[in-house]
């Protein structure tokens, strides 16, 4: 049968996952492991690095019972992962401790005080990023003054991919994304001294490994790391970029047009466009990302919102916890088959929500640590499937709050994600948008997008819009025009609730305040 398969490695916040992938893009197997991480009241977010080794590990051995011969048909290995945080290796490829995840938020107050530099307007033009307690950065300055002992010990500072491509491979190494969003210049795809030292992490510049592009360069599978997995020692392996990226490739933001935009809607919400790295519009509130994408001379331009679907999930878990207290079995995942259901028959329009339910604040398209999530404009009128349909309608607002910061308007929106696959929440967000949307059936398009780049690494495909048009344009939905009645609802809607965001912002804060007096 030969060497037919690409395993796209894709660790996550709450799952890893390994999938076999034929040459042509299909879907062959699928394996996953929960993932787990340890929160904290003071905005601790860790999780273990030798277990996330282990659960790769189990994670690729699961994968070989459910497709034959899987060692002598897997032509390469591409890995990618969640985003920022920090995880420190030290002697022998030993973890330091813990890595802190993308949801820790202890480095906020560093945030704070490094927006208000005169650096990081500089910083800000070079990166496309703006600064917050997700990243890498913020993470080590903040490690600088209350974990100084712990970065002593410390050889590099990686990300959770670039952690398991060193226990693939044994080589400590960077992809171009996560490099230049915190470390570097998207222009240049390379670490920017400047910015560095703008950080003030000049005499820890050592900590940061060596940048290598996936597309082309591979690196071998280790004696040991075969021995674990089962795999084939010599089996070439890939890094992927990071997890949004290899997302977003894997839905549809590349296509020869290259106008096109990504909107993920998972546990947070990811809206991208793409666009030439000439082309990139900076934003005055130095908010949002730009990440190179694994294609010559194109970035997309990102704003995240740091909630999506985890609102759902919060609302949806309200109506589970009152069902199971009057004695009816219900689960937030059992609650989910309703969902587009109660928000059809919800009135829209006719309630303002702020999709901010994380306990780590906002980052798109602002920075606030303190912001919270609510509902404006509640009467006694209002039912249960008004409030599912206003927080659908929250993240509609969210997203068209994202693509009007970053100031270009793609020709189409490629949706990815499972909230996705609901069609009211689809029509909400073309509607708020004001632009037609795509769907991809690609279920994991994570771990497709890290293969692609393998794909093309290796030679399968010409180049990455030849794999675009075999592994992607099959999977996409129709074209989905915005709803006019619907988008004109939310064109008169989306002022207030811009407005309301902003008047809240002093609210936002003595609220937590009071909720600190009160821990």
């Amino acid at each position: 049968m030969g060497r037919d398969v690409i395993i796209g490695v894709d660790s996550g916040t709450s799952m890893v996952k390994a999938v076999a992938f034929d040459f042509a893009g299909n879907q062959l197997a699928i394996a996953s492991t929960p993932n787990s991480y340890l929160q904290k009241a003071d905005g601790t977010a860790t999780q273990s690095m030798k277990q996330t080794w282990k659960d790769c590990v189990s994670t690729l051995c699961d994968l070989a019972t459910r497709l034959p011969d899987l060692d002598q048909r897997t032509a390469a290995i591409a890995v990618t992962g969640q985003g920022d945080g920090t995880w420190l290796v030290g002697r022998n490829h030993e973890p330091v401790d813990d890595a802190w995840l993308w949801l820790d938020s202890r480095s906020a107050p560093t945030v704070q005080r490094m927006r208000q530099l005169d650096t990081d307007a500089f910083r800000f033009q070079a990166t496309g990023t703006g600064l917050n307690s997700c990243q890498q950065g913020m993470q080590l300055v903040h490690m600088q003054m209350v974990l100084p002992e712990m970065l002593k010990k410390t050889e590099t500072a990686m990300h959770c991919k670039d952690w398991l491509y060193l226990k693939l491979t044994g080589e400590r190494v960077t992809d171009p994304s996560e490099a230049c969003f915190t470390f570097g210049n998207f222009r240049t795809r390379h670490y920017d001294d400047s910015v560095i030292s703008s950080l003030g992490l000049t005499d820890d510049r050592s900590l940061l490994p060596p940048i290598v592009d996936g597309v082309k360069q591979l690196h071998s599978l280790t004696r040991n790391a075969a021995r674990e997995t089962g795999l084939l020692a010599g089996t070439p392996v890939c890094l992927g970029y990071v997890d949004v990226v290899c997302t977003a490739m894997g839905s549809g933001i590349h296509c020869r047009t290259g106008d096109a935009g990504c909107s993920i809607v998972g546990s947070t919400g990811m809206h991208m466009v793409s666009v030439r790295d000439s082309e990139v519009r900076l934003n005055p509130d130095r908010t949002g990302y730009v990440m190179v994408l694994p294609v010559a001379g194109r970035v997309s331009q990102m704003q995240s919102n740091m909630s999506a679907t985890l609102n759902i999930d919060w609302i949806l878990s309200v109506a589970a916890d009152l069902l199971n207290d009057l004695g009816t079995t219900a689960s937030p995942s059992s609650l989910l088959a309703h969902i587009d259901r109660w928000a059809s028959a919800g009135a829209s329009g006719s309630l303002l929500y702020h999709p901010y339910i994380s306990e780590a604040g906002e980052r798109g398209p602002f920075v606030n640590n303190d912001a919270r999530a609510g509902f404006i404009g509640l009467s006694s009128s209002h039912r249960f499937p008004d409030l599912v349909r206003a927080v659908m309608e929250g993240l509609g607002m969210a997203a068209a709050d994202c693509y009007g910061a970053m100031g270009v308007v793609p020709r189409e929106v490629r949706l990815s994600g499972g909230a996705a696959k609901s069609s009211v929440l689809r029509s909400i967000l073309s509607a708020a948008v004001g632009i037609p949307v795509r769907y991809s059936s690609r279920s994991e398009a994570g771990a497709a997008g890290a293969a692609m780049m393998a794909a093309v690494s290796l030679g399968v495909h010409e180049n990455m819009d030849a794999c675009v048009d075999a592994w992607v344009s099959p999977l996409l939905s129709e074209l989905e025009q915005p709803d006019e009645k619907l988008h004109g609802i939310y064109r008169s809607i989306f002022p207030v609730y811009v407005d309301a965001r902003k008047a809240l912002v002093p609210i936002w804060k003595s609220i937590n305040s009071l909720q600190e007096i009160g821990k």
